[in-house]
């Protein structure tokens, strides 16, 4: 990364998290904002518990998120050679939905405000598996265009699933999770921050260590394997993380999506195509995304909030009518 990218990196966080801290359904002004975080997370005065309590984990778990679902896609759009794989492609958001919808449905709020975290967890490693064990039954060398029909077959089975339970369920239910479906950051707090930031800690670390191996697949896996490297391995490892590290995220906000598409091809326009020279600058572009999109989220509309997920695919759409006029 270069020192400007990193100095208009830093200025737009510091912009961006200005904003979150002061617009909302209650607006605050400059004064307030400073006394607020001069009182500290343990006052009682009520403008430092709303942003000791809710808008500061808020824009952190939107940084951490949005760094972790464009990191994961640059990974993937990269050892599938396919500039349109997405982590939510493979059925990651589908089977993280369908285990969140079981939980709620059949066990209520058994476990509180974790339920659906934890039933999201449970149906995105649910996803996650089934599409491994699709995908390695061949002993050869796992081709992209078999990965991405297997995850496409899987969200669709999984998409079914949940389709099927709300239809089962009663209004109420329905409800309740609609707003996470959609994705959102609404329900962030501090105890959710170390699982973001030990999911963006695992991408990180492994698109550090195998950055050039999977730049070496960018020529094609006769080349790839003449260098070295084991691409059925090497895909499969990284599908595997990129699956966990998304899980943990879908599991505190819900799926949102275009995130892991939209971000890298961001990244590569403004650094270049390898992965070894974008892999962060998107990393960071993707949190800076969400922390846009959350900041729309809940200040378009001061009567009520949007989920963050109909934002960001707004913006996916018109990011793929502008794609298909490249090719």
């Amino acid at each position: 990364m270069t020192l400007r990218f990193s100095l208009a990196a830093v200025f737009m966080f510091y912009l961006l998290a200005a904003g979150e801290m002061i617009l909302g359904n209650v607006t605050l002004s400059w004064h307030s904002l400073a006394q607020g975080l001069l009182e500290g997370p343990f006052s009682h005065q009520i403008t430092a518990r709303i942003l000791w309590l809710f808008r500061l984990p808020r824009l952190l778990l939107a940084f951490l998120t949005g760094a972790t679902l464009a990191a994961a896609g640059a990974l993937l759009q990269t050892a599938t050679r396919n500039p349109l794989a997405d982590p939510f492609l493979f059925g990651l958001s589908a089977g993280a939905s369908a285990g969140a919808v079981t939980v709620i449905i059949f066990m209520g709020n058994i476990a509180g405000i974790w339920t659906t975290t934890m039933g999201a967890a449970a149906g995105a490693l649910c996803a996650t598996t089934l599409l491994l064990a699709l995908i390695t039954r061949s002993a050869h060398s796992l081709p992209p265009q078999r990965i991405i029909l297997t995850g496409l077959a899987v969200s669709f089975l999984f998409t079914s699933v949940t389709n099927f339970l709300i239809f089962q369920g009663d209004r109420n239910t329905a409800q309740s999770v609609l707003f996470w479906t959609l994705g959102s950051f609404s329900a962030a707090s501090w105890s959710s921050l170390p699982v973001a930031a030990l999911a963006l800690l695992l991408i990180c670390t492994y698109g550090a260590r195998f950055r050039k191996e999977l730049d070496a697949l960018l020529a094609g896996e006769d080349t790839a394997t003449s260098l070295g490297v084991n691409v059925r391995t090497l895909r499969l490892s990284t599908l595997l993380l990129c699956a966990l590290s998304c899980a943990m995220t879908v599991a505190l906000c819900g799926p949102v999506g275009f995130l892991g598409l939209v971000v890298p091809h961001l990244a590569r326009f403004m650094t270049g195509n390898t992965l070894k020279h974008m892999f962060f600058p998107a990393a960071i572009l993707g949190g800076l995304t969400a922390m846009l999109a959350d900041l729309l989220s809940h200040s378009l509309f001061a009567a009520q909030e949007i989920p963050t997920g109909i934002l960001i695919s707004g913006a996916g759409a018109c990011f793929f009518l502008l794609y298909l006029r490249k090719i």
